[in-house]
């Protein structure tokens, strides 16, 4: 059976805002994967739909911070961190350094498709299920600002020294698929 989920595509905005009814992210500066997790085992799947078996370690610490979960899909980025908890995409590249999971979105959990839900919504759930993970997991929460956030964020971003930021619609949105 083909995986039957794929990473929600990015665009090129105009440039900065603020509105209501969106939610801003940081974008650090990894891997974009999805983190299937069925039955105790979680494996790193790139945008392309490949494997990320260099990976395995940080998917086999995924599955044990999540063992609530029988079966989930986590869209997210692999990402390592400094000593001060900048991403560092060399040592990511070159494999210098214990990567994490930073998680943004839930697509699937336990007989739940959640794509049709809102983005605020499925950030809920997500929190719910993260709630869980011992706090020196590999497994990490990307929060979020809401509303006239971009600016704050943006702000976060230069002081984190990441590469840009995610805007995403969070009430009315549901998860888009190729």
């Amino acid at each position: 059976m083909q995986f039957p989920f794929q990473p929600m595509p990015l665009s090129r905005g105009p440039g900065p805002f603020n509105h209501p009814a969106w939610l801003f992210e940081l974008k650090y500066d990894g891997f974009r994967a999805l983190a299937r997790i069925k039955r105790g085992q979680c494996e790193l799947i790139s945008r392309n739909g490949h494997p990320f078996s260099s990976f395995a370690e940080l998917g086999k610490s995924i599955a044990v911070a999540l063992p609530h979960l029988h079966e989930a899909v986590l869209d997210g980025e692999i990402v390592c961190l400094d000593r001060k908890g900048r991403p560092q995409f060399n040592d990511l590249l070159f494999k210098r350094s214990q990567p994490c999971f930073f998680a943004f979105d839930v697509l699937y959990a336990d007989g739940k498709d959640f794509r049709g839900d809102a983005l605020i919504e499925r950030k809920v759930e997500l929190r719910r299920f993260l709630h869980r993970a011992s706090t020196d997991s590999q497994l990490r929460y990307a929060d979020h600002v809401e509303g006239s956030g971009m600016f704050a964020t943006l702000a976060r971003a230069k002081r984190a020294t990441l590469s840009a930021t995610h805007s995403r619609k969070g009430r009315s949105l549901p998860y888009r698929r190729l």
